[in-house]
């Protein structure tokens, strides 16, 4: 059985845009996923790469055009500038690595439904209500996000330095078992045409 780990940001518009795809190709072709939250402004900084506010405004206007096609493309609402970007990461991410070991919901709505939650409804994903409701409604326990917030902590550094280490230098990024790396939404097709044998 083919599996990846799955290296995303719960900040990221990409990993927003990304929507519940990796979910689809997985079944499809009975891989397994390992959700791998992280920091991903921490990434850019270990691996060359610069925060978006601090790029060249070239580099910020391509990047808004882009989302703006993405968003269309893709038939996902994105406001391109939310009201609570920057946020911490953290909170989200704890939820998500609970939720992974407490298993019984849908890991991939989770995340999308954080996702979506600051990119086109401009909440904000570091609340503990936010974050909550988006655990209830992809089917687990609300609480979670109350618990295991010192392994959270652990696992979420954990997850970076895993990502520097593989050779992921941003979000989201999707490693396999044969060490195929994939980085970007635009880039599941790659992902399927290659769990598919094709390229």
């Amino acid at each position: 059985m083919a599996h990846i780990d799955y290296f995303f940001a719960t900040v990221s518009p990409y990993t927003y845009l990304a929507g519940t795809r990796l979910e689809q190709i997985a079944a499809k072709h009975g891989a397994s996923i390992t959700y791998k939250p992280l920091d991903v402004i921490a990434l850019f900084a270990r691996t060359g790469g610069v925060p978006p506010q601090e790029r060249h405004p070239t580099r910020q206007e391509y990047r808004l055009q882009e989302l703006r096609r993405q968003s269309a493309k893709t038939g996902l609402p994105l406001n391109l500038k939310p009201l609570h970007v920057p946020t911490n990461p953290a909170p989200s991410s704890y939820a998500v690595i609970a939720a992974q070991s407490a298993g019984g919901g849908d890991l991939g709505a989770l995340v999308h439904a954080l996702t979506r939650a600051c990119w086109a409804e401009d909440r904000n994903v570091a609340e503990d209500d936010v974050i909550r409701e988006c655990l209830s409604a992809s089917g687990f326990d609300p609480s979670l996000a109350d618990k295991g917030l010192l392994a959270g902590a652990e696992t979420y550094a954990a997850n970076l330095e895993e990502a520097v280490n593989r050779g992921a230098f941003g979000a989201p990024f999707y490693i396999t078992d044969t060490d195929e790396r994939f980085w970007g939404q635009d880039r599941l097709d790659d992902l399927e045409m290659h769990l598919s044998g094709k390229i």
